[in-house]
């Protein structure tokens, strides 16, 4: 028999839930707003190079939508953004690593190996978005540009947004190159945002490079109140049993996904 599967600790703002397809990490302030989840290596997705529709229908099983309701887009790491209204029907997929959605019958999902995915819902409209943001999306800006997409498509105000970011690589495990610090450098952030996300690495021109703060930090940015802003503190390259990683393990890495759809109206 083999051992049981020991999960990694979250934050407090988190919590393991028992899927049918695995374990999977919900975001406790996000639970009353939105239906949404962070799978983990267990799930067929986790353990697939190309993920097949069959392994994505377990994500769509877990949110109880038909998997032609289940909303997925070809990432390119930008910032472009995918609209799916309410009554429009499932979006054809599309090269995009950012979807809104007000439509409570839909359910948006992105993957991830060491990118940020992140899961963002409004407490009072009750649109919801899911983004994914590796290094060049943080460069291009994703989590505010998704911030944006919600209050341009769908009235969201910053302050009524609860921000959820799923496991993804740690700083201490991703160091990177001068062409990524250039990369950000060229976006204009600030030299004391610079400073803060890129530490200097243990070879020259190297820096570790912190996602999870830049994350943070632009979704304040973008005026969301730090309070609602809650980050898993789960690197995907430290925790080879529960996550996964493409720094760790190359082109055979599996992916997890997060995953989210808008609460339906009582009636």
């Amino acid at each position: 028999m083999s051992e049981p599967l020991t999960l990694p600790q979250p934050t407090d703002g988190f919590a393991w839930v028992q899927a049918p397809a695995g374990p999977a990490l919900v975001c406790r302030a996000l639970e009353p707003h939105a239906h949404h989840l962070f799978t983990t290596r267990a799930w067929a997705l986790g353990s697939q190079v190309a993920a097949t529709d069959a392994d994505w229908q377990q994500v769509a099983g877990a949110l109880d939508v038909d998997p032609r309701h289940l909303v997925r887009v070809r990432q390119v790491h930008g910032a472009s953004v995918i609209i799916c209204r309410e009554g429009a029907g499932p979006a054809n997929v599309m090269d995009a690593d950012i979807i809104v959605s007000n439509d409570p019958s839909l359910a948006l999902a992105i993957q991830a190996a060491d990118c940020v995915p992140l899961l963002i819902a409004d407490t009072q409209t009750g649109a919801v978005a899911a983004a994914h943001a590796g290094w060049r999306g943080l460069a291009a800006r994703v989590p505010s540009a998704a911030v944006e997409a919600l209050t341009r498509e769908f009235g969201s105000r910053p302050e009524d947004l609860i921000a959820a970011i799923g496991p993804s690589i740690s700083a201490e495990r991703y160091e990177v190159g001068a062409d990524v610090r250039a990369r950000f450098e060229g976006a204009r952030f600030s030299r004391a945002q610079i400073d803060a996300w890129f530490r200097p690495g243990d070879r020259p021109a190297h820096w570790y490079f912190d996602g999870w703060r830049s994350a943070c930090d632009q979704l304040e940015a973008a005026r969301l109140a730090p309070s609602n802003i809650h980050l898993s503190a789960l690197c995907t390259a430290s925790h080879a049993d529960v996550l996964c990683s493409y720094r760790r393990d190359g082109k055979g890495a599996g992916r997890i996904a997060g995953v989210i759809r808008k609460l339906k109206l009582k009636s």
